[in-house]
């Protein structure tokens, strides 16, 4: 055979070879798999779980619950009931330990150019003020950056003001900028030597309510008195600035670090019928103090634990293991997701490793729109083929490369892969953090809709040997 015909015969085989090995390994869902995840789409619509009963539970009967509080050793034990009163395999739970942040009493008011009482509350791990509180002029900065750009002979025994607002979006995606304000903002005042810090709450609503949130504790250890206005109160000052008035206002905050606490991780499981390995579907069980958590995260509690809910009255076990690990004080540091991830590295050979891939429910009960992903490239075309499955949700196809998840965030950059149900976060914001954090506000259609997709995306990954990636992925930094 000539060479040419050689070429030919080649160039025309070759398509044929790369379709060939691409079915071959193109993960495929089996028809019982495919009829499974219509039934399961079905029931987490039609309620057959308790997710609902699950928030209104845990809000009524605990509330809020922040680290470290008599109320979250009540939510610990409300867990490791309800998962055993659900039926998983195992339950556990695993110690977490953290600085202890009270908050007491909280008030400002403006002295001048008149006096008004203004709604505010206190920073989670601010520090306080003396019991009399301070008092001092007010200076106003549009944005995080103008204070860092700030002349600390002005600064100086001031009390500084960050305006920025925060901008609605359908991904949440205004938090990430306007809350620099509030986790590098004390640490800056304190360097320029400012009397306190107050800022515009890290929201997209105009109701007189705070939002609280935790500060980003320096090396240090300099703060300085940290507070967050109600958005009204917010434009009232700055519509005195407009006006040429230099207002000084009373801040009184009794706040700080009381010694340690000890907190619990709560897990649950179910027993694969083949495999050691495992997909983890992540929440958090702290609330702030304020309102009783309902949205944040007790949606997420409920969430996925009706999603393995309905995943146990399924007729045979998945392949792969499933676990709920419901994590400790997210709130004020990721502790318990830190933790985890230690705990998880400290074991050999196993660890990370078993980490088919994790999910987290985080942000309040609104309808998931959108599936995201940080997977190798045969864990994306298994992504591709459940999301046929989940369309009928209303869920679009989303990108690879993009993470999502607090608490899973310490495994996602050590390389644990990740898939993101993204929620429609146009609302959350204008509650997140505040006293109006109720179960009320939770549509229970929309979270029935989270739930069957939870469990579709659940159910067909498990019962599938495709990799998604953990321990090939390169590690992934904070910022990214």
């Amino acid at each position: 055979m000539n060479k040419s015909l050689l070429v030919i015969l080649a160039g025309w085989l070759l398509p044929w070879a790369v379709l060939a090995q691409s079915e071959l390994f193109t993960p495929q869902i089996s028809s019982t798999d495919g009829q499974i995840a219509r039934q399961l789409r079905q029931q987490g619509l039609g309620g057959q779980h308790s997710a609902y009963a699950l928030v209104s539970s845990l809000t009524t009967e605990v509330g809020a619950r922040p680290g470290g509080s008599s109320n979250d050793a009540l939510a610990v034990k409300w867990a490791l009931k309800k998962f055993r009163q659900l039926g998983f395999d195992k339950v556990w739970s695993e110690p977490v330990s953290f600085p202890y942040w009270r908050r007491g009493a909280e008030s400002a008011r403006l002295l001048t150019p008149s006096e008004q009482h203004l709604a505010i509350t206190a920073l989670g791990g601010s520090v306080g003020t003396p019991p009399e509180g301070i008092s001092g002029e007010v200076l106003h900065f549009a944005t995080l950056q103008d204070l860092e750009k700030a002349n600390p002979a002005v600064v100086r025994g001031k009390i500084a003001f960050i305006s920025n607002r925060m901008q609605r979006a359908r991904d949440g995606s205004g938090y990430g900028s306007a809350v620099q304000a509030r986790g590098a903002g004390p640490a800056t005042a304190a360097r320029l030597g400012a009397l306190a810090l107050v800022i515009r709450s890290i929201g997209t609503d105009n109701d007189r309510l705070p939002h609280t949130g935790a500060i980003r504790q320096p090396e240090d250890g300099q703060l300085v008195p940290s507070a967050a206005l109600s958005n009204p109160d917010a434009d009232q000052l700055v519509r005195l600035f407009e006006r040429g008035i230099k207002p000084r206002m009373e801040l009184k905050l009794d706040v700080g670090f009381d010694g340690e606490a000890t907190s619990q991780n709560v897990f649950a499981e179910i027993t694969g019928s083949k495999s050691e390995d495992f997909i983890l579907l992540g929440a958090h069980l702290d609330s702030w103090d304020m309102g009783t958590g309902a949205l944040d995260d007790g949606a997420g509690v409920a969430i996925v634990m009706a999603a393995g809910e309905l995943l146990l009255k399924q007729p045979q076990r998945p392949s792969r293991s499933i676990r709920i690990g419901l994590f400790a004080n997210e709130e004020q540091g990721l502790y318990g997701g830190r933790d985890y991830l230690a705990k998880q590295q400290a074991m050999t050979p196993s660890g990370l490793m078993q980490h088919v891939f994790a999910a987290e429910s985080d942000l309040g009960a609104g309808r998931i729109y959108r599936i995201d992903a940080r997977v190798n490239s045969l864990g994306w075309a298994m992504v591709q083929n459940i999301h046929r499955h989940l369309a009928p949700l209303g869920i679009e196809l989303g990108e690879n490369d993009k993470p999502g998840g607090s608490d899973i965030f310490p495994l996602i950059q050590a390389g644990v892969a990740n898939i993101a149900l993204r929620q429609d976060a146009s609302e959350y914001f204008d509650i997140h953090h505040t006293d109006n954090d109720t179960l009320d506000k939770i549509d229970p259609e929309s979270l029935n809709q989270n739930v069957s997709a939870y469990a579709v995306l659940t159910w067909l990954a498990a019962n599938h040997e495709v990799g998604f990636g953990t321990g090939e992925l390169e590690p992934l930094s904070r910022d990214e």
